[in-house]
């Protein structure tokens, strides 16, 4: 799917966010965390609603020849950049909140938000690409269920509540989460392994693919939420 996309652009896409998370997280001060963290958010969500908002509905219009030339351009591009601004929005705004101070009792809620994303994101995975009789995709199901009970098991029992406000941040994220790992990325796999088969159907993968423009959207409205839940855990209301 690199090579389709552009390899270059590809590599950059993943290696830009990702470096950037690591050095908010370990050397950086905490206007440059914070700055990584809205930077990788807004663009997030400016692509999904773009993508769902404008985007889709143009396509929607186009024969499914034509709606299926776009997506053939778009998705491998999507499909290495969506992901990595998703990991690193997320990953920067919970080290962010734990260094900051805003997040109680992170390392008992830490452990529910792991294993209530890994278990969905997993099963989901493998009923989109129907590989439940896979020994690879069973190995990691096996190991990502196993490894977040077993954390969860060894904190729940000082369990104590978060704040509302983590508390519903926690959740848009896990919705997050599991429609674009879950339900997105599997899709752009479906389409990208639709367009190097023998034989491509362009109604396949136009189906797909407008399919996952209009759950961007909705993506896209929940990151809208996430943001006002995250004004008001800065400013305390509006």
């Amino acid at each position: 799917m690199a090579q389709r996309g552009n390899p270059a652009f590809a590599v950059a896409v993943v290696a830009i966010p990702v470096a950037a998370l690591a050095y908010a997280v370990t050397g950086a001060s905490v206007q440059i965390h914070t700055y990584v963290h809205v930077m990788t958010g807004l663009l997030w969500t400016g692509i999904d609603i773009f993508i769902g908002a404008v985007l889709g509905p143009v396509i929607g219009g186009l024969d499914e020849e034509q709606s299926a030339a776009v997506f053939e351009r778009l998705t491998p591009k999507t499909a290495f950049l969506l992901p990595a601004l998703a990991f690193t929005t997320i990953a920067g705004g919970i080290t962010l909140a734990q260094r900051i101070d805003v997040f109680p009792h992170a390392d008992v809620w830490l452990p529910l938000f792991t294993a209530a994303n890994v278990i969905p994101i997993l099963l989901l995975f493998g009923y989109r690409m129907n590989v439940f009789g896979d020994r690879r995709w069973q190995a990691v199901f096996a190991v990502g269920t196993v490894g977040s009970l077993a954390w969860v098991a060894t904190t729940i029992g000082g369990f104590q509540m978060t704040t509302p406000v983590i508390a519903v941040a926690l959740g848009i994220v896990t919705i997050l989460s599991v429609q674009g790992f879950g339900f997105l990325l599997p899709g752009e796999i479906r389409m990208y392994k639709q367009m190097i088969s023998a034989d491509p159907d362009p109604a396949v993968i136009s189906a797909i693919g407008q399919q996952n423009a209009k759950l961007g959207l909705v993506q896209g409205l929940f990151q809208l939420l996430l943001i006002a839940d995250m004004v008001y855990l800065r400013y305390g209301g509006f």
